[in-house]
């Protein structure tokens, strides 16, 4: 589900039509009749429905319940498996198994849900300049925070219900892959961070807190030396199937461990 993000919503288009055969199995959801679908959007299932809330709270719980029941349809219909992401977030592969997502998808056993370790993307300032829409974000972005907060149970196997944010599995566990990572780009430019802070729709919604906050990203993988990626990626993955925090038993947690990894170059092409 969207709301003016179309610069995002371009390459998720682009990305998972290649990667799950074809556009034809993407379903979008337009938050208000008053958005206009891009013509990118052609072959995809998009449809603008009524605006779902005006905070951020509120909206976000009636966002998932909305986007849940969705999933529900999909699977009655004959979708053995329904992903679920937010426009600027990337479920990936490591390229080095040469498969797509829906091979490597379809070659598991999934119980339930199945997650990729969250990486967060940042701008490392006074070495990579501002993004542009003409080249891949892996060719322009090398630094990304190992987060719990974007890993997330975006493949559902069952009828079963997202929590907020596609943050965990309501009632249920979470396992997550190896080899597989999701990808969140929201806060990985200064400039189109502070353009949205000029956005008085989002500061409207109560999103003006969250944006700043956000872009703590920027400043850890400005400031904090990059680690090597294949071995703290493992020990984040182990350390989060093991520790929980003590408020939800079915999220992820790593005790407040900060980890800025660089983005071997492999990746570098996949979006």
């Amino acid at each position: 589900m969207v709301r003016n993000d179309d610069f995002y919503l371009r390459k998720w288009v682009e990305y998972y039509g290649r990667e799950l055969g074809g556009k034809d199995n993407l379903y979008i959801y337009f938050d208000g009749t008053d958005q206009e679908i891009a013509p990118f959007c052609e072959g995809t299932h998009a449809t603008k429905v009524p605006k779902i809330g005006t905070q951020v709270v509120s909206a976000e719980k009636g966002r998932l319940a909305f986007l849940s029941e969705k999933a529900h349809e999909l699977m009655a219909s004959g979708y053995d498996l329904v992903i679920g992401t937010d426009a600027d977030e990337f479920l990936v592969v490591d390229p080095a198994l040469g498969k797509s997502l829906a091979e490597f998808l379809s070659g598991l056993k999934i119980k339930g849900s199945v997650s990729g370790l969250g990486l967060d993307f940042g701008q490392k300032l006074g070495e990579e300049p501002d993004v542009t829409e003409d080249r891949p974000f892996l060719a322009q972005r090398h630094y990304a925070q190992i987060v719990t907060r974007y890993t997330k149970p975006s493949v559902m196997a069952e009828p079963l219900r997202w929590g907020s944010g596609f943050h965990r599995i309501k009632g249920h566990n979470f396992h997550i892959q190896k080899d597989l990572y999701l990808l969140h780009f929201g806060y990985f430019d200064m400039k189109r961070l502070q353009d949205r802070f000029a956005d008085k729709s989002r500061l409207a919604q109560g999103w003006g807190k969250h944006l700043k906050k956000r872009s703590r990203t920027i400043r850890l993988v400005t400031e904090r030396p990059a680690r090597e990626f294949g071995r703290w990626t493992r020990f984040a993955r182990i350390c989060q199937s093991i520790i929980r925090p003590v408020y939800a038993w079915n999220k992820p947690a790593m005790l407040g461990a900060i980890i800025v990894v660089r983005i071997p170059d492999r990746f570098q092409d996949i979006i």
